[in-house]
C-alpha cells in the first residue's frame, strides 16, 4: 500500500467532537472557502453553497435541533447547501424559464456537487492539523432547520461540519474489512452474516476499550437495533420538504 501525508490522514481519520475554545482565523477560513470553490462540479453548474454560522443564537438553536452538545459550541460551524436557487435566478433574470432545475436529475447533480465539496473541505481541514465531525443531524428536524436557516426555494441543507482545533484524541474506529465493501466488476449476492463474526468481535473490543462512552456493542447489533427499526421520525418529512422547496418535483 502507498503511504503519503494525504493518504495517512485519510485512513487515520477520527471524528473530533471536542474542540478548543478558539475560532478559525481569516486565513484558515479563506483557505477552506477557496477549497470549496475549486471542487469538481457536474456540468460546471456549481450547484452548492456554504453557510458559516457565527450568530450565537443560531448556533444554539442548531445545537438544540441536532441534539448534540458539541454542535455550534467550540470551533466553527458550517452547513453545506444544495443550491439551485442561484441558477434559477440567472435563468429568470435573463428571460428564460426554469427549465430542468426542479427535476430529480438536477437535484442529484447538486447533491453530488455539495458532497464532493464537503469532502474536499474535510480533507483540507485535516491537512491544516485541524479536526472535524460530520453533522448528519442537521436533518433530524428538517422543517425547523429550514426555518432557522431561512433558506430560499430550491436550496436544501445536506450536511454540516463542526471544525476546530482538536481537544481530544479518540481511538480509530475499525471499519468493515475490504472483502465486504470493494468488488471487481460484479456485486456478489452470496453474503452471509456469520462471516462478520470476527469483525463483530473487533468492534465489541473497540467499544469496550475506548476512552469515552463505553458500551457493549457490535456492528451487527447496531444494524439490527433501533437505528433501522420501523419507526416514524421527523426525517420522514424530507421528501415533502424537498417538494416544498421546489426540488424533485418530478419525483412522485
Amino acid at each position: 500500500m502507498i503511504h503519503n501525508s494525504t493518504i495517512n490522514k485519510q485512513i487515520n481519520h477520527r471524528s473530533i467532537r471536542k474542540f478548543k475554545d478558539e475560532s478559525l482565523d481569516s486565513e484558515q477560513l479563506t483557505t477552506l472557502y477557496t477549497v470549496f470553490q475549486h471542487t469538481a462540479t457536474s456540468m460546471f453548474m456549481q450547484n452548492a453553497s456554504l453557510l458559516h454560522i457565527t450568530d450565537q443564537a443560531k448556533r444554539e438553536k442548531i445545537r438544540e435541533l441536532c441534539g448534540q452538545k458539541y454542535v455550534g459550541a467550540e470551533g466553527d460551524l458550517f452547513i453545506f447547501i444544495v443550491d439551485l436557487y442561484r441558477n434559477q435566478q440567472i435563468r429568470q433574470q435573463l428571460n428564460k424559464d426554469d427549465g430542468r432545475v426542479h427535476t430529480t436529475d438536477i437535484f442529484f447533480q447538486a447533491m453530488e456537487d455539495t458532497l464532493l465539496a464537503w469532502q474536499n473541505v474535510a480533507n483540507a481541514v485535516e491537512s491544516m492539523e485541524l479536526g472535524y465531525v460530520p453533522l448528519g443531524t442537521i436533518n433530524d428536524h428538517p422543517l425547523e432547520m429550514l426555518a432557522e436557516l431561512d433558506l430560499p426555494p430550491l436550496t436544501f441543507p445536506v450536511l454540516g461540519m463542526q471544525v476546530g482545533i482538536p481537544d481530544q484524541e479518540p481511538q480509530l474506529k475499525p471499519r468493515l474489512p475490504l472483502e465486504f465493501t470493494t468488488f471487481e466488476n460484479e456485486y456478489p449476492r452470496d453474503f452471509k452474516v456469520d462471516k462478520l463474526r470476527d469483525y463483530d468481535q473487533i468492534v465489541t473490543t473497540y467499544y469496550d476499550l475506548r476512552d469515552s462512552n463505553k458500551r457493549i456493542d457490535s456492528f451487527t447489533k447496531q444494524i439490527t437495533g433501533a437505528k433501522l427499526d420501523n419507526k416514524t421520525t421527523d426525517r420522514d418529512q424530507l421528501p415533502e420538504l424537498l417538494h416544498q422547496q421546489g426540488l424533485c418535483l418530478d419525483w412522485k
